[in-house]
């Protein structure tokens, strides 16, 4: 069972339909969340944006600004969990990376790690603050820096597959593969930059759909982890 961890949510995984965000879809993940809290797991979550803006996929946008706004949207998202969060009477606390004190508190490991200990959900929004990162490596950061037990990355995919499962049939689908192996053969499980923070601080990674969260923490059975060795 883990103590501590991080966990990315893709902003279209809190998408639904026509609904940039899905109220509906946001509250089942809160019951999700707060089921885990519940079996004494110390949660932190990092909310991508894509639902909203992905920086680096804004054709012709300057990139700088294209990924600050990224950055919002991934506020956005963060807030709205933590509506649900509230609603359902489960604590937690949004610390953002850039400074915007009106909506949220700011961002340091002491008040993270503060948070976690008093049982708290903490939602980190806008990623590390520095444009050209994705979400994902912010989420292994924040992992390393709150000194999480694992980063799981909750996909909109089951797994890692040796090729997009959707247009190959044949794409192998892995149950557990070393960090080397996913940068050899480009599996395209989180970024480059992700995976070697991550192996270098030894966090192992589980990549898995959101509605498996449950399995993670019950018999581990749920999508492809990402560790040392095969």
């Amino acid at each position: 069972m883990y103590h501590r961890v991080l966990l990315k949510i893709s902003g279209e995984a809190l998408s639904s339909g026509s609904s940039v965000v899905c109220m509906e879809t946001v509250l089942q993940t809160a019951r999700m969340l707060g089921d885990v809290r519940e079996k004494g797991v110390q949660i932190g979550v990092v909310v991508g944006g894509g639902n909203i803006l992905r920086g680096r996929s804004a054709a012709g946008m300057e990139r700088n600004r294209a990924d600050h706004m990224g950055m919002l949207a991934t506020a956005i998202n963060a807030l709205a969990l933590q509506d649900a969060l509230e609603r359902l009477g489960v604590p937690c606390t949004v610390l953002s990376a850039v400074d915007m004190r009106l909506f949220c508190d700011t961002y340091s490991s002491r008040a993270a790690r503060a948070a976690l200990d008093e049982g708290k959900i903490v939602i980190f929004a806008c990623g590390s603050g520095c444009p050209f990162f994705s979400t994902d490596t912010a989420a292994a950061l924040r992992a390393a820096e709150i000194g999480a037990d694992a980063l799981l990355l909750a996909k909109n995919v089951d797994a890692v597959y040796s090729d997009d499962p959707k247009k190959n049939p044949a794409a192998v689908r892995y149950e557990r593969i070393c960090y080397d192996r996913v940068v050899a053969e480009n599996l395209h499980a989180t970024d480059l930059t992700a995976i070697t923070l991550c192996k270098e601080r030894r966090i192992p990674i589980r990549v898995f759909a959101l509605e498996k969260i449950g399995s993670v923490f019950t018999d581990g059975s749920a999508g492809t982890c990402i560790g040392p060795e095969d």
